[in-house]
């Protein structure tokens, strides 16, 4: 360390509140939090970046009191208790210092602070000291030597950047502090003096010792009070000077290490990595390998330790070799397959090479449409296929991929039917833990095998620029392609023995997201027609009443402005029409979010023609003109993707359209849905579940007046408000019928009196007593609430009917809030999910019949709850009747399934 290198004190305390309340409550696939830990290190990592010669020491508090205890009892008293999520990455944040080879100073008796203001005061004029804080406290201790670094708001302040921001010099920083205490800190300071006359007061006359001894002038100062202040100070005299003490950083703690012994350690990078993944930091992960990686590399292949040795992965270009993995995959009673493809749109993706693995550690990949300049020569397109065709398309043969959805699809663009499909770590990954980290080969070799794997982005580069994979040099390609084979078996040996310990969980595998695998297949690559000119009209038409609100909007708010800024939105409704501030942004600015709008919308005229507004351009940008753009050039249709291992509760989510998101309330979103059509000759069929999630709630609470209601054909939103309202069922009005609904479909998502007293737009108190009066018609349905958040408490998962599980890390989480929100889950995951796994069963079975029986007909969609499909008119009613038999035969509940079935040109009329 030279004279002139900064010396870096590190507020390790300050940071790691800062990091705990800044960042989003961040937790690992275990349910750690990791938020803290992520922030802190992050701001250590940007120190070394930006100070790469300088030594880093990182100071914490030590537990228990201190000086200023003694000094004053009250001393922080005020001060809640650490959450226990910050709690629990204290060790973790210590461990990373300490593997990151900086000095990490924990003294006993003082805070952080005085530790810092020591060693800076230790350092003196020989060299300079960059304070990393985010502690407004530390302004105190700059100097001509002495500089803040704030790396959260990336600011630095020196002695003139302190009197900028305060308005004061830092010598007069801690008069500034007594004066006005600290709330946080409990800190008395003087009573009746805020910021504004704290600062005017030492402006004037210069610090507490001055203004004390200048009291019969502070009546002439130009303050607000100024005639009684001279009384307050002088009532405050002790306050003060115990203030003064307390917010003065002490200088002179006795410390057992020097200036010159903060020197950095050596960096363990073992422990680092095993740290980083413990907490599934997968870009540090990433970067420590890539790291040692090159390391090894300059070392040599050959030297023990370096990962490619340990891998046997090969590039398969001549017929021996070709023919002796065929051996072995006919011989083998499981293998790990994988396509590399040239588009990742499954209906124009054509496969340029296909790799395998039988044994960890030992894989393959063969090429054979790498097209690039001066690539080898590879063996034929027919001859790879055609060698591989009967293998994939035995159903007796087991195969096992990541996302063998695709793989199944662009084989399909080859004339090949992907049978035997035995395992997908994508959906072991996702049934054993939906809630966890991502379900992407990349996350789960991080999280299951401690591994980082080589990444596309790696290999093909970054946007507009990026590679096709035929256009990838085998060096490269084939790594990464043997990798992928290899990593999926390496993961399929570690996720089955934990998928084994729960039997249930393996039912669910088995029999309902494995057999979905090529039902979802065919419904995607069938497609739906759609109206490309009814589509265009449409965009015409949405975007005339778009300009009708634009105008509507201008002429409410005096003035055009632009209705899609957020910040343009806030000044017109809260400045100009002085609409009340409702919430806040979390920088504090106005929130103009939907669900403020949607209540300002009740009483203001804005809000709702915004909202209007809003919903309408999303149609358009969203639907009407981004359909035609998905339109499949060679087939006609538009090809959505369904996913598997995205929502939780295992319902489906699709995309490139979303289907599942068209609104059906709207007009608009009605006519969008008239846009999916039949071809001539045929029908649309939809087929919905009635009020499923009502039944499952019936079925699982076991209550007999809901359970009752059902059986006896009653409408459940007219038959709950007789019982709440104490009416007869023929005299429940419209309206009581309204709030029975959203008491019926609130609860079953556990909605609070608040939240149903919104929906309703009453009180809180008469909300909660529709809710008491509900219980007390259907008890079952308290009782099983009750027992459901209990089980949820002590087993950390709740379960659906048939044994899906939703893991629930924050069900028992200190902070009030999140527990909250964990337990409203609970209530609602058994009934989302049982009614996902029950659509699930019903197109397993539907799609079974029409494999079998071979209707002409075909599945084209899957909606929420409903089933959409393309059927020859003279076929429709046997169809149809097959259909609802089966879908109502999905499951046996203690009340029985109803399915709503309808036909027509397009969806909407069918639906």
């Amino acid at each position: 360390m030279t004279a002139t290198t900064p010396l870096v004190l590190v507020d390790g305390s300050s940071y790691l509140y800062r990091a705990f309340h800044a960042l989003p409550p961040l937790t690992n696939s275990k349910g750690q939090p990791t938020g803290a830990v992520k922030g802190v290190i992050s701001m250590l990592r940007r120190l070394q970046k930006d100070y790469p010669d300088s030594p880093i020491a990182v100071v914490f508090d030590a537990k228990g009191k201190t000086f200023r205890d003694d000094m004053y009892s009250d001393y922080k008293a005020n001060r809640p208790p650490m959450p226990d999520d910050l709690r629990a990455q204290i060790q973790p944040i210590h461990d990373i210092v300490d593997a990151m080879g900086l000095p990490r100073l924990v003294i006993d008796g003082v805070e952080a602070d005085d530790v810092i203001g020591t060693l800076a005061a230790q350092a003196g004029a020989e060299r300079p000291v960059v304070v990393s804080t985010g502690d407004k406290d530390m302004a105190q201790l700059v100097n001509a030597h002495v500089t803040l670094v704030n790396t959260m708001t990336d600011t630095k302040m020196d002695e003139a950047a302190v009197a900028e921001k305060f308005g004061i010099p830092p010598s007069l920083i801690i008069d500034y502090l007594a004066l006005m205490g600290d709330k946080v800190d409990n800190i008395p300071g003087v009573a009746g003096v805020g910021e504004k006359t704290a600062l005017a007061l030492l402006q004037a006359l210069g610090g507490i010792k001055d203004i004390y001894a200048r009291l019969d002038e502070v009546a002439d100062l130009s303050i607000r009070g100024a005639k009684s202040l001279a009384k307050k100070l002088e009532a405050s005299r002790e306050a003060a000077e115990l203030s003064y003490e307390l917010a003065t950083i002490k200088c002179d703690v006795a410390l057992d290490v020097a200036v010159a012994d903060l020197q950095p350690g050596s960096v363990d990078n073992e422990q680092l990595l095993a740290l980083f993944r413990d907490m599934e930091f997968k870009g540090w992960v990433d970067e420590l390998q890539r790291n040692e990686g090159a390391a090894a590399a300059e070392v040599g292949d050959d030297q023990p330790g370096n990962p490619s040795s340990e891998k046997q992965y090969s590039v398969i270009l001549d017929e021996e070799s070709f023919q002796q993995w065929l051996d072995r995959l006919s011989a083998a009673a499981l293998f790990a397959f994988d396509t590399e493809t040239t588009s990742l749109n499954y209906m124009q993706a054509r496969v340029v090479g296909v790799s395998f693995a039988i044994e960890p550690g030992e894989a393959a990949y063969v090429p054979f449409g790498h097209d690039y300049i001066d690539a080898p020569t590879q063996l034929s397109e027919e001859r790879v296929l055609g060698a591989l065709k009967p293998l994939l398309e035995d159903a007796k043969v087991a195969k096992l991929g990541q996302n063998l959805k695709y793989d199944a699809n662009v084989l399909a663009n080859h004339g090949i039917t992907l049978r035997g499909i035995a395992e997908d770590t994508m959906l072991e990954s996702y049934v054993l833990d939906s809630t966890g980290s991502r379900h992407d080969m990349d996350s789960l070799a991080l999280k299951y095998l401690g591994q980082s794997t080589i990444h596309f982005e790696d290999i093909a580069g970054k946007g507009a620029k990026q590679l096709s994979f035929n256009q990838i040099a085998l060096e490269q390609a084939g790594p990464y392609a043997a990798e992928d084979a290899d990593i999926t078996l390496c993961l399929h040996q570690a996720l089955a023995p934990k998928l084994s310990e729960a039997p249930s969980l393996v039912s669910v595998y088995r029999d309902i997201e494995l057999p979905l695998v090529g039902v979802l297949s065919r419904i995607e690559r069938n497609g739906a027609l759609i109206s490309r000119d009814m589509l265009a009209v449409q965009s015409m038409e949405i975007a005339d009443k778009l300009k009708q609100l634009e105008q509507q909007a201008y002429d409410i708010a005096g003035g055009e402005f632009n209705l899609s800024s957020p910040k343009q939105l806030g000044e017109i409704l809260f400045d100009r029409l002085e609409i009340p501030v409702i919430r806040k942004t979390p920088k504090g600015a106005p929130s103009t979010a939907e669900e403020v709008l949607v209540e300002l919308a009740h009483d203001y005229p804005l809000p709702q023609v915004i909202l209007d507004y809003r919903g309408l351009a999303k149609l358009k940008s969203t639907y009407t003109d981004k359909l035609p753009q998905l339109i499949d050039p060679q087939t006609g249709r538009v090809h959505t993707s369904y996913h598997q291992a995205v929502a939780a509760t295992g319902r489906l989510s699709s995309s490139d359209p979303n289907l599942q998101n068209i609104p059906i309330r709207s007009a608009e979103g009605r006519r969008i849905r008239k846009a999916f059509v039949a071809p001539q000759g045929y029908k649309i069929l939809a087929a919905d579940y009635s009020q499923i999630e009502l039944r499952i709630m019936a079925h699982l609470s076991g209550d007999e007046g809901l359970i009752n209601a059902f059986k006896n054909g009653e409408d459940i939103h007219r038959a709950t408000a007789a019982e709440v309202f104490g009416v007869e069922l023929d005299a429940v009005s419209d309206e009581q019928r309204r709030n029975a609904k959203a008491i019926n479909f609130g609860l079953i998502y556990g909605m609070s009196a608040f939240g149903l007293g919104r929906q309703l737009h009453i009180g809180r108190n008469e909300a909660q007593q529709y809710i008491d009066l509900y219980f007390e018609r259907y008890p079952g349905v308290r009782e099983y609430m009750d027992n459901t958040r209990a089980r949820a408490a002590e087993k950390g998962y709740v379960e659906t009917l048939f044994g899906r599980r939703l893991h629930l890390p924050e069900i028992n989480a200190r902070n009030g809030q999140r527990r909250q929100a964990a337990e409203r889950t609970a209530i609602n995951a058994p009934m989302q999910g049982t009614a996902a796994d029950i659509i699930k069963r019903a197109m397993i079975a539907v799609d079974d019949y029409l494999s079998e029986q071979q209707p002409d007909a075909k599945m084209i969609m899957q909606v929420h709850d409903e089933l959409i499909l393309e059927v020859a008119e003279d076929q429709l009613d046997s169809v149809q009747e097959r259909v609802v038999a089966l879908m109502e035969s999905a499951a046996e509940l203690a009340i029985p399934l109803e399915v709503g079935v309808g036909s027509g040109d397009n969806w909407d009329e069918a639906h």
